[in-house]
């Protein structure tokens, strides 16, 4: 009988102890920033571009992203925020971060809209081991590449 109450008691403190452990572990924080057609972090030499509407964006793109040399954003699995901020973009923008390719599928995503000038707003997410892609289409941006290892 003692045995028993030992094994369930250690049985028990294995179970508080993973629960609590996986439920305090801090997400990281990762602060992206977006300007007209372009997420700053993302690109090695950020430009200034002048926009009316998401239209100006789409054409700009167009003519430049595959001059623009992106950064490989390198992250960990795990809880993830993105702290996405609206600088100077003069319309409201959101953040799309998912699986690239057929991953797309199966690697989990967030995304969501709201984001008003001058304002920065979270986007929370499970990373998995796998390569993703993150971007705004409502901005619109290029999809910058991102490695989860």
């Amino acid at each position: 009988m003692n045995q028993t109450f030992t094994l369930s008691t250690a049985f028990l403190f294995i179970i508080t102890f993973t629960s609590a452990y996986s439920f305090s572990a801090e997400p990281v924080i990762i602060k992206l920033t977006q300007t007209p057609c372009t997420i700053i972090e993302a690109e090695k030499t950020p430009q200034a571009f002048n926009v009316k509407n998401s239209d100006d964006c789409e054409r700009i793109n167009e003519k430049t992203s595959k001059e623009r040399p992106f950064k490989k954003l390198h992250l960990k699995p795990g809880k993830t925020i993105f702290r996405v901020e609206n600088k100077n973009v003069p319309y409201e923008l959101g953040f799309w971060v998912r699986g690239k390719g057929v991953k797309r599928l199966i690697l989990p995503s967030a995304s969501g809209g709201g984001l008003e000038t001058g304002k920065t707003q979270d986007y929370h997410i499970d990373l998995k081991l796998g390569e993703y892609l993150f971007s705004c289409p409502l901005n619109p941006t290029p999809d910058y590449p991102l490695v989860v290892e």
